[in-house]
């Protein structure tokens, strides 16, 4: 998994790089093949803002988030990246299996 980290009107820390990539880390677990991750961390007064865009194979899933400090705001993104790929995991799976059902069946 390669992680990709940018500031809007601020500064990434490496603390602040080390936070998202030690935190989007546990997105490796729910593919064996390797995707991209854009995250991108800005301010909108008065709340700090996270979004993220990840690539895999063909699809693009987007998630952002907001709170009163970055760190909080990582937290959530990461959370809901996290569902948001156990949910396209559960619908490529439930073709997979439509698949296989209608060949044993025709």
């Amino acid at each position: 998994m390669r992680i990709e980290t940018y500031g809007h009107e601020i500064e990434v820390t490496p603390a602040l790089r080390e936070y998202v990539e030690t935190k989007l880390k546990r997105l490796e677990r729910h593919f064996e093949q390797p995707f991209e991750v854009r995250t991108q961390l800005g301010t909108r007064k008065p709340d700090y803002l996270a979004e993220a865009t990840v690539n895999i194979a063909g699809r693009t899933l987007h998630a952002d988030a907001g709170a009163q400090n970055m760190y909080a705001a990582i937290d959530i993104l990461a959370d809901k990246l996290d569902r948001l790929l156990v949910k396209h995991k559960e619908k490529r799976t439930d073709v997979q299996r439509a698949g296989a059902r209608s060949e044993l069946i025709g």
